[in-house]
């Protein structure tokens, strides 16, 4: 029992860490998954890793709500940074909802609640599948448990927050999750684009055809045509998301290190 109560505070602060981490982190986050659940195994998680690495008990003195604060914003931000990059597949499918048309039939997602545009819901589904069977689950766990041995309980995180590095990386990387929309919907909306062109020809050189009666139509045919011819390439496109979270990660973690 003393042991226990010795090592009680700095299990708080793996717990504390590993619990924000699940509340940001994709396929941990969803709503699907009961928070019974996540608490309980969150509770697990922490639990190996606090005797796995074998963490020295913390003091509990006047720093140590402190600590909670620091462990909740590098699981906080740990885990947005796995949830931006599966934000970028619906923002990808928002900008393919525009130009077919579909922008105003949005549906409930059930996996984060909100609503969310039809094609980009598709594609967020599909991409989930993909993560999952990629085990990429497993490396997100992977990520969060080596965590401690980058920016271990006594670091200096909110120290190295305003450093500029770490503001030109937030920047960077959302940037670059944002450039990664554009080039996953830029076939589509190009030829959707040139599809609006050649309806507003037409209008021109045929003005007795109705362009508003086939053209919605026509829009939205060419689109789901044109996803099915490029359904095949969308597992190396996934694969470079996923591969751009994993990195931005260990950016992320190799910056609050203070490892050059």
């Amino acid at each position: 029992m003393e042991l226990i109560l010795q090592s009680f505070s700095g299990f708080m602060l793996v717990f504390c860490r590993i619990t924000a981490f699940f509340v940001t982190a994709p396929v941990f986050s969803s709503r699907n998954v009961p928070t019974s659940f996540k608490i309980g195994f969150s509770v697990f998680v922490a639990f190996l890793t606090f005797s796995g690495l074998g963490l020295q008990p913390v003091p509990m003195d006047g720093l140590y709500v402190l600590s909670i604060f620091k462990e909740i914003l590098v699981g906080l931000l740990l885990g947005f940074i796995g949830y931006m990059f599966f934000a970028v597949i619906q923002t990808a499918g928002s900008f393919i909802d525009m130009q077919m048309g579909l922008s105003m039939a949005n549906i409930l997602d059930p996996m984060t609640g909100t609503s969310s545009p039809l094609i980009g819901n598709m594609k967020y589904m599909l991409a989930m599948l993909l993560f999952l069977s990629f085990n990429g689950h497993h490396l997100l766990l992977t990520a969060i448990h080596d965590s401690y041995s980058w920016i271990p309980l006594q670091n200096d995180v909110f120290a190295r927050m305003y450093s500029d590095n770490m503001v030109d990386f937030m920047l960077r990387t959302f940037t670059d999750s944002f450039g990664l929309a554009f080039k996953m919907a830029a076939p589509l909306v190009v030829a959707l684009f040139l599809t609006d062109v050649g309806l507003g020809i037409l209008a021109k050189t045929a003005p007795q055809f109705n362009i508003f009666v086939i053209g919605v139509p026509m829009k939205i045919i060419i689109g789901l045509i044109l996803l099915v011819f490029l359904f095949p390439g969308m597992l190396s496109i996934f694969e470079m998301v996923f591969t751009a979270l994993f990195t931005a990660m260990e950016k992320f973690m190799t910056l609050l290190s203070g490892s050059p």
